[in-house]
């Protein structure tokens, strides 16, 4: 419906830490949920973490204790900390927000992803 906006991704090594941010655009008057999703070759998009509008946090198993992710209403902004990273974190990085626009229409809004790749 709206394409997001990622930035951030790269090559990293084990170990290392990485930010990625997500600019959701302000037609999305109401947001209710962003997050982030990653998809490695041949397998499916996963969630990694999202971030209600209330401040409550969700984490896949397999991240917790390294990524934080954190948002910035003002601005309309998501970012995604990752640390401790490994090779099997490589994959590409997909923003989403959920939200309302003006028109009161339902947004399931999605970036084209951002490339992450972690070496050993």
């Amino acid at each position: 419906q709206v394409q997001l906006v990622e930035s951030g991704g790269g090559l990293v090594q084990a170990g290392g830490s990485l930010t990625l941010s997500c600019a959701a655009p302000r037609s999305i008057l109401s947001i209710n949920v962003m997050g982030w999703y990653r998809q490695a070759p041949v397998e499916t998009r996963d969630l990694v973490a999202t971030f209600t509008r209330g401040g409550m946090t969700n984490y896949a198993d397999s991240v917790k204790g390294r990524f934080t992710i954190s948002g910035d209403k003002d601005k309309n902004m998501v970012y995604l900390q990752m640390n401790a990273m490994k090779p099997e974190d490589t994959a590409v990085y997909y923003c989403n927000a959920r939200g309302t626009n003006y028109y009161g229409t339902f947004v399931d809004a999605w970036g084209q992803g951002t490339q992450v790749t972690v070496s050993s």
